[in-house]
Formats: structure tokens, sequence, C-alpha cells
């Protein structure tokens, strides 16, 4: 009788545990996608992701929509994981052309390179939240997700004794619906792009001729240029860009400026 008791408890609380669905089952994934645009008008996010900008996220400022506008914006952004010397490059171009942007952070980066992490507040970048470790947040809690981010928010302030910026992007722009109304509710933005191009992979950088041309033939006002510095190739091309847009008439905004309108 007591081992028929104890099978049928252990039987119970099998059925109770695949009963209840599980984060990952109940969770959409996502993955932030902005077409280039010819003519140098502004991209439209895939229809599929008309919800993110109602739940706290940006990828554009649509407040700059004329091309030929008196007020031309760029938003600089970068995701930096990892120091291989094109970071300290980037922000070398950045000091000499008087340039900030936000750059989107890693663990590694700060318990690696902190030096790298104080000069970006120092001269007058946004360090921003990246995560911890660069997962696929959409399948995972809200508990989990905020784990990721104050976790880096603690390992930033032991660094530079400041307070991280509150903006989030997901890493390799994967999200959920969930993720977004998470990180809204304890006070942050996602921003996302509506430029970027393949520049990650170190071993497969485009000519620095044909990267400038992708760059300069995709500009367009409001836009929020996403460009990751540890790419050889941006590095030699940064200042070019920087010169040529200047000559445009463009000027440098920050997330602030940016996430300042009331999303749509």
């Amino acid at each position: 009788m007591k081992r028929f008791t104890v099978l049928a408890l252990c039987f119970l609380c099998m059925l109770t545990v695949f009963s209840q669905p599980s984060v990952a089952a109940e969770r959409q994934s996502y993955h932030w996608y902005c077409a280039h645009q010819k003519g140098h008008i502004q991209p439209k996010a895939d229809a599929r992701l008309s919800f993110v900008e109602a739940l706290g996220g940006y990828y554009l400022d649509h407040r700059y929509s004329d091309a030929n506008g008196s007020e031309k914006v760029i938003y600089l952004t970068f995701d930096a994981g990892y120091e291989n010397g094109n970071v300290a490059k980037i922000l070398d171009v950045m000091r000499e052309e008087e340039v900030t942007g936000a750059f989107f952070v890693l663990k590694n980066l700060i318990l690696k390179n902190p030096e790298l992490i104080a000069r970006m507040a120092q001269e007058g970048h946004l360090v921003c939240n990246h995560t911890m470790n660069h997962r696929d947040m959409s399948r995972r809690s809200d508990a989990e997700l905020l784990e990721e981010l104050h976790g880096l928010e603690s390992l930033y302030r032991e660094c530079t004794g400041l307070e991280m910026a509150r903006f989030y992007r997901p890493p390799e722009g994967t999200f959920s619906r969930e993720n977004l109304q998470c990180v809204m509710e304890n006070g942050y933005k996602t921003v996302f792009w509506s430029f970027a191009y393949p520049d990650w992979d170190n071993e497969k950088q485009p000519s620095l001729e044909r990267a400038k041309q992708i760059i300069m033939d995709n500009i367009h006002n409001g836009e929020v240029m996403l460009l990751h510095p540890t790419s050889a190739t941006n590095a030699a091309i940064l200042q070019d860009v920087i010169r040529e847009l200047k000559g445009m008439g463009y000027r440098f905004g920050t997330l602030e400026e940016l996430t300042s309108r009331v999303p749509s």
C-alpha cells in the first residue's frame, strides 16, 4: 500500500510539472530586421515588428523624415563585446572628430578592458547594456533577463563608479514581446537600428571602398547606425564617413534625444 501511495504521488508530481507551460513554449522569438531603402529614404521595420515602438522600442527618429530637411541627424551606436585593437582606434577617431555615440557592451569587455570602458564614459559616450553574456533572451524569463541587465550594471558601477545608461539592445536583435515589456517596466528603453551591414565577422571583412559605399548609399535622416567597433574596416573608414556626413550637414545626436519622443 505504501509503495502504491508513493508511486501515485510521483505520478501526480510528474503530471504537474509537464502540465505547466514553460517560458520557452509561451514566448515567441522575433528577429529585428530593417531592410535597406534606396534614395536615402527612411526605411521601415518589418511589418511583423510593428508592435516594437508601442513597447518602448526605438530604431529611427521619425521627426527627421525629410532627406533634404534643414536639420539632419545621425545616431552612432556600436555593439562591443571585446577588444582587438580596433575599439580603441574607433574611440581615437571619435575624439579627434569631437563626436560621441553609444556603446552597447558585454561583461567580457568590462572585465578585460576596464580602461576602455572608463575612457568611453570620460569622453562623453553613453555606455549601454547589451547583457552580460550575449545570450538569446527571447525565451528566457523576466527574472533571467533582469539578472543579465543588473549584473552588467553592477560591473560597470564597480569599474567606473558611475551608473550605466538605461538603454538596452537585445543580443543579435533577438527578442520577445515579453522582453520589451519587462525592460520598459524596469526603466529601460530598447534601441534597435535602421542601418547595419555585415561587419561583424573579422575573417570576412569587406573592402574599405565597398564598406564605405554601403554606408553612404544608405544614409538617411534620423538614422540609428549600428557598427561593430571590432571591425578593422570600420576603424579604417570611420573618420572619412564622419567627415563626409558633416559635409552633408549632418550632426550626431544622442540616445537621450532619440528617446525623448513618445513611441508611436
